[in-house]
């Protein structure tokens, strides 16, 4: 499939630099880099999955509340919980 695309112009040097590093053309950078992406979000929506799972099926409190806090994590970002 042939598409059209306009990509601002820092973006467009970060693909050009990928492209360059791995020898492949401006076009097949680009896919690959989607491809990543695409991979990236399925691979962070079955995270959330899991963890939402793991949450709602606990039932000792103690790993209740860490499954809690991985689930917090899975939304928010690893950084979403200050440890002590």
């Amino acid at each position: 499939m042939r598409q059209s695309v306009t990509i601002p112009a820092q973006l467009a040097a970060e693909v050009k630099r990928v492209a360059e590093e791995r020898q492949l053309t401006m076009s097949r950078a680009l896919v690959v880099l989607a491809q990543k992406g695409v991979d990236a979000e399925k691979a962070a929506l079955a995270n959330l999955s899991t963890s939402y799972q793991r949450f709602m099926t606990e039932a000792v409190p103690e790993r209740k509340m860490e499954a809690g806090k991985e689930l917090m994590r899975a939304i928010f970002g690893k950084e979403a919980i200050a440890e002590d």
